[in-house]
């Protein structure tokens, strides 16, 4: 068994408006799911190191169930507020640029939304057989 499950969150970031209650309650049902599966293995979420939009509210929640959290995204993120995590990696100058380090170990993926970056992300990590928790909440 692994020594920790890493759990890649995507989703809606500002300006993009959406559902934050219905949003939570997705990340929720996943992070449930997941524990249930895996509950003697410590979990870690890795998102895109902001601390708004749906990455907040997966790091929130991560807190709160005391997984371990990780920030992987590039240098523009350093224009919003960063999320307190665990980890931190910042790599290129231009979103997108961190996908591929992002996606390196993730062990499964929760999309909460519809935005293309968040779209490829997943569909990379369901090519290569691996569970992804896949929800289209509509942008408002």
């Amino acid at each position: 068994m692994k020594s920790k499950l890493l759990i890649g969150v995507v989703g809606y970031c500002p300006p993009t408006k959406f559902d934050i209650h219905l949003a939570n309650k997705m990340i929720n049902e996943a992070y449930d799911i997941i524990e249930k599966k895996f509950p003697e293995t410590p979990k870690m979420v890795v998102s895109g190191l902001t601390n708004v939009g749906v990455l907040k509210i997966a790091y929130e929640q991560a807190i709160l169930r005391k997984w371990s959290t990780k920030g992987v995204a590039c240098s523009l993120a350093n224009n919003y507020p960063l999320f307190p995590v665990d980890e931190q990696i910042i790599i290129g100058d231009n979103w997108g640029d961190e996908s591929e380090e992002f996606l390196l170990n993730l062990d499964c993926m929760i999309r909460i939304g519809m935005g293309d970056q968040s779209i490829r992300e997943c569909n990379i990590i369901r090519e290569k057989g691996l569970p992804t928790f896949e929800y289209n909440l509509p942008a408002l």
